[in-house]
């Protein structure tokens, strides 16, 4: 099948599915599983979280179906499920490993001493990037948690390297009044 046919017969089984269609909802699902596999695996190499990553889109994929509107196009609603997702997934498995590697630079406007260890406490727990926009976020937890390069990230994310510093930098400025906020 080519793209166009798969993103087409996708739609169909969709609005099938919203109509009540239960086989063409699991027809739709089981192909989009090895979809979305993929899709994961080209970007993130073969890593563990990929399949708890398939799972929660799935879930959410079922949790928002009412919300596709057939006049639009399937892939990008479903893509923006999966990668909102992988961020999730991404931010809970650092959070639950508490792995912070390389935001220390970015964070040398924290760097009075008290001040940095309440910043790390928070940002180790990851609680407080839920607070972060999905874009920031996205681009903070791939080139400072999982370690990409500018240059990595802006592939990934499809935009430009300025794109992906600015989001970084907002990012950042925003954790920064929020922790300043908490102090006071």
């Amino acid at each position: 099948m080519t793209r166009g046919s798969d993103e087409q017969r996708w739609s169909r089984l969709m609005v099938s599915a919203q109509a009540g269609n239960e086989s063409d909802y699991r027809l739709l699902l089981t192909e989009l599983t090895a979809v979305i596999y993929n899709f994961l695996r080209s970007r993130f190499g073969d890593q563990h979280f990929i399949e708890d990553c398939v799972q929660e889109s799935l879930i959410a994929i079922h949790q928002a179906r009412h919300t596709y509107d057939p006049q639009r196009n399937f892939r990008p609603w479903l893509f923006a499920i999966v990668r909102h997702k992988a961020i999730d997934t991404l931010s809970n498995q650092n959070r639950r490993k508490k792995v912070v590697d390389n935001y220390h630079d970015e964070l040398h406007v924290l760097s009075q001493a008290g001040r940095q260890s309440e910043a790390e406490s928070e940002l180790s727990q990851g609680d407080i990037l839920v607070s972060l926009s999905p874009q920031h976020r996205e681009a903070l937890i791939l080139t400072k948690f999982i370690g990409y390069s500018i240059a990595e990230a802006s592939e990934k994310l499809c935009i430009s390297e300025s794109a992906v510093k600015v989001r970084i930098h907002r990012a950042i400025h925003k954790l920064q009044l929020l922790l300043e906020a908490d102090e006071q």
